[in-house]
């Protein structure tokens, strides 16, 4: 590619990489609010002094991050999206988990940052929960209990009664923050721990917990999760140490 074209190229991305940052200032300061359709390309155009090419290529910025939809049709355009807590929530999770497989994060880092973060719902769950949540705590002890359940659906069913209890706190704001530890960090650690743990003793583990919230104890249900992390520790300490002796 010719020097001028390149030049040229790198020009268009810089512009429209200042056009989709300001209008995301503008949506992320209220500027611009939920489901409010954005000015046409011709108008957007005009504004920033731009062709209708950067503009477009600007706009497609902002649908990579979720920040705007467009529709077509005499009424369509692109509108500022309504993100919902459901899809922010699996954006969380992609994010924690390239996070802690790219940047390699100690077993312990990991295992102390997702029980601290679990820790602060236990006392709201312990208010809030109701019928469901338990319902679907007990359902995954349940098929913990199978002894033909694969370790992968193991892992899963973990990660569904931990979900629950987060969800049991009734806060969607924390269940959002919490999106990544449960469901980034805990498979990440059940891949390491699977092949060492006690199935019978995380079950027991995980029926005081919700015996704990279903009784509305706080902290015995804290207690619980104490002891799971220990746990969980104690296990990553082992397989760590197995795969570094194995490793010599």
């Amino acid at each position: 590619m010719p020097d001028n074209e390149k030049s040229a190229r790198a020009k268009t991305t810089d512009l429209s990489a200042q056009i989709a940052k300001s209008i995301r200032d503008a949506i992320l300061s209220g500027d611009l609010s939920a489901d409010e359709r954005l000015p046409s390309e011709a108008e957007l155009a005009e504004q920033f002094s731009v062709s209708r090419p950067t503009v477009r290529e600007a706009l497609k910025r902002l649908a990579a991050q979720s920040l705007i939809r467009t529709e077509r049709g005499a009424f369509g355009g692109a509108f500022v999206r309504r993100l919902s807590y459901k899809e922010a929530q699996a954006q969380n999770v992609t994010a924690s988990t390239l996070l802690l497989t790219i940047n390699d994060i100690r077993f312990d880092v990991a295992c102390e940052a997702r029980f601290a973060m679990e820790r602060a719902c236990i006392a709201l769950a312990a208010q809030r929960r109701d019928a469901t949540h338990l319902a679907a705590m007990r359902a995954e002890i349940d098929r913990q209990k199978d002894p033909t359940l694969t370790d992968e659906d193991f892992c899963a069913s973990d990660v569904a009664l931990h979900r629950a209890l987060v969800d049991g706190a009734g806060n969607p704001v924390l269940s959002y923050h919490l999106a990544g530890s449960v469901e980034a960090m805990q498979p990440l650690m059940n891949m390491i721990t699977f092949s060492t743990r006690s199935r019978s003793r995380i079950v027991a583990l995980h029926t005081a917990l919700t015996d704990a919230l279903e009784a509305a104890d706080a902290m015995a249900a804290e207690s619980a999760l104490d002891a799971l992390q220990s746990y969980t520790l104690e296990l990553g300490r082992d397989a760590l140490a197995k795969r570094a002796a194995a490793g010599r």
